[in-house]
């Protein structure tokens, strides 16, 4: 996730895209830069760092060019560096483009351009973009970008401009939002509505598969099959402050609601002919033939990941693993040697355990794998391998987004061990790498219960207590959910495996106690029907999370939310849905500070 701004009309673009830019801050910022058009050259400044540090540098060059692009990057492909930020042009310079998404073919477009003589300088998958447009370029760049989209596999919202036509921009989106601002005599173009509340309240929504022309006194936009469509103008009327989130009252809100296209993009070019496929593990097939052990060591949300990892890996794989809590792997002395396979895994990507776990770990001997959302991260610097989560920033400190979509890769981490040991059937395979593409539609599903959950809310919030009941990976997500809403509505509450209840746990449930319990492994279901009796039976207030077609467990719980059908193993990524909405509007209603709770950081980089 970056943010993109282009702009063209008869005001200095400079300002307005610096505005823009530092408006979409929050959706990148580890690089920014803009290129414009003056005097008939692109004149490109860039930079690794915050805004502040690109505008710094633009106070000292004076310009008053009228058209421009800008970007502030989330990095994906390549490290976060100068030469990695955006813009990127052509090896001539007469081509710039900015984008957000990721390029699936990139390396085979590349090496296709290399053998045509094209020159490359960053590690990115966007730098092929202007190239590609170069190279079909012949005096017309919204017909060179069509014939490029042809080319490109992936998703991406990209503006381009040429110094060859200088009043004209050309946006192109798919699956990454895009939007067209609406001025007198100029128009906007942005990955997000604040970059333009300053200047317009009229916009345009690009849609997937579509292409805009621009110029300073027109556009047009064309559908996939390059015919010109009629777009609806809006007025936009929410507040500056809620423009950041997308309208959401709260980035935590936002980012819940995001999780389909987080897990799409995280999915997307890993699996193909029902194989999962990891580039970023090649090296270590013959590795993993003599594997003894997995060690798995993360913190807090990331652990809970770790842990439905563990149960993913020895169901598949048949690999014994192990799951540490990084603050206390260090001092355990741990038996790690050469032949281990330890994955570490961290949405920053510098949690201080965690990197002092990975680096005893490589200490031992043993490999080490990160699963990170950060590019260019201490974890991702210094591990033998990694595999990114492409969630986009993370704003809120309660992890959401970040979470479902490590589950994704562990997920798929298991059954690239499967396949390489050869340890299911290509059938039972088959269908677990379907329901995993489908993920991003039944969480989008999984969503729509939203509305029910925040009725249901109002009974919790002046509770002391709320505990939570699963079994097996229901159990993990049960500690998943509690974590979420102890740590932004500061309401005590814990998870428990429900079979433990009769040893120990029962004596704390009295009337009126809210229990939360998982039903969405179907072989336990039995179980946890006398689970949920159990606790009825001592007065507890159930509400249960269960798989649609579950009509038993309506008979036994108060409440019951009903999650999208699915593989057993894959369950996880939606039971934990209903959990971060009861949890988000709990904390809304006592009033909380949800994205900021009390005495917490996004990023723990002290022990």
């Amino acid at each position: 996730m970056c943010g993109i701004i282009g702009y063209t009309g008869r005001r200095a673009a400079v300002p307005i895209l610096l505005e823009g830019l530092s408006r979409l801050e929050y959706r990148g910022y580890d690089s920014a830069g803009i290129v414009v058009y003056e005097g008939d050259e692109l004149k490109l400044v860039k930079k690794a760092g915050r805004i502040s540090v690109l505008k710094e540098l633009l106070e000292h060059i004076d310009t008053n060019a009228s058209l421009g692009i800008g970007h502030t990057r989330w990095a994906t492909h390549g490290a976060p560096s100068d030469v990695n930020a955006h813009p990127h042009t052509d090896d001539s310079g007469c081509f710039a483009v900015v984008h957000n998404g990721i390029i699936e073919n990139y390396m085979e477009i590349k090496e296709w351009l290399l053998k045509k003589g094209h020159k490359f300088v960053s590690d990115t998958d966007t730098e092929v973009l202007p190239h590609l447009i170069k190279y079909y370029y012949d005096g017309d760049l919204l017909a060179a970008v069509k014939r490029a989209k042809k080319q490109i596999e992936g998703s991406y919202a990209m503006v381009v401009l040429s110094k060859h036509e200088p009043k004209r921009l050309v946006a192109a989106r798919q699956d990454s939002p895009l939007i067209l601002g609406v001025g007198e005599g100029e128009y906007f173009v942005a990955s997000d509505i604040p970059a333009i509340l300053k200047y317009t309240r009229s916009a345009v929504i690009i849609d997937d598969g579509e292409t805009v022309d621009i110029t300073d006194v027109y556009f047009k936009v064309y559908n996939g099959a390059e015919l010109a469509v009629k777009k609806q103008l809006f007025n936009i009327t929410w507040e500056d402050s809620r423009a950041e989130k997308a309208g959401y009252d709260h980035f935590m809100l936002k980012e819940i609601h995001e999780q389909p296209n987080a897990i799409k993009d995280t999915v997307r070019g890993r699996i193909t002919d029902n194989r999962v496929v990891l580039k970023e593990l090649e090296g270590l097939e013959d590795f993993i033939k003599g594997l003894r052990r997995i060690h798995i060591v993360a913190c807090g949300t990331a652990y809970h990941a770790g842990m439905v990892g563990k149960y993913a890996i020895e169901l598949l794989a048949r690999i014994p693993v192990e799951v540490d809590i990084a603050s206390e792997f260090r001092y355990r002395n741990p038996i790690v040697s050469k032949g281990d396979l330890v994955i570490v895994i961290s949405q920053s990507g510098e949690t201080a355990d965690t990197l002092a776990a990975l680096r005893e770990s490589k200490r031992l001997g043993a490999k080490v794998l990160a699963v990170t959302n950060v590019v260019g991260s201490s974890v991702s610097r210094e591990a033998d391998y990694v595999i990114y989560t492409w969630a986009g920033p993370e704003i809120a400190v309660a992890s959401t987004k970040a979470f479902t979509t490590q589950l994704a890769v562990m997920y798929m981490i298991a059954v690239w061990l499967s396949q390489k040991l050869d340890t299911i059937a290509e059938e039972h395979r088959a269908e677990i790498l379907r329901e995993l593409k489908s993920m991003p539609e039944k969480a989008a599903k999984a969503l729509r219960a939203a509305d029910d959950i925040k009725k249901i809310a109002e009974a919790y919030v002046d509770k002391n207590s709320v505990f939570f009941i699963g079994r097996g990976q229901d159990n993990v997500i049960a500690s998943e959910g509690a974590l979420k809403l102890k740590e932004i509505s500061y309401i005590h509450a814990e998870a428990y495996a429900a079979g433990e209840l009769k040893h120990g746990t029962l004596a704390l449930i009295e009337e009126g106690v809210p229990v939360v319990a998982l039903v969405a492994q179907r072989d336990l279901a039995q179980k946890m029907y006398s689970n949920i009796k159990e606790v009825k039976a001592r007065g507890a207030k159930v509400l249960a999370v269960a798989l649609e077609g579950d009509e038993i467990v309506e008979k036994e719980a108060d409440e019951v939310i009903y999650i999208p059908d699915t593989h057993s193993v894959l369950s996880s990524i939606l039971t934990v849905i209903p959990l971060q909405l009861l949890a988000y509007y709990v904390s809304v209603l006592k009033g909380c500070d949800v994205d900021k709770p009390r005495n917490l950081a996004k990023s723990v980089t002290v022990e």
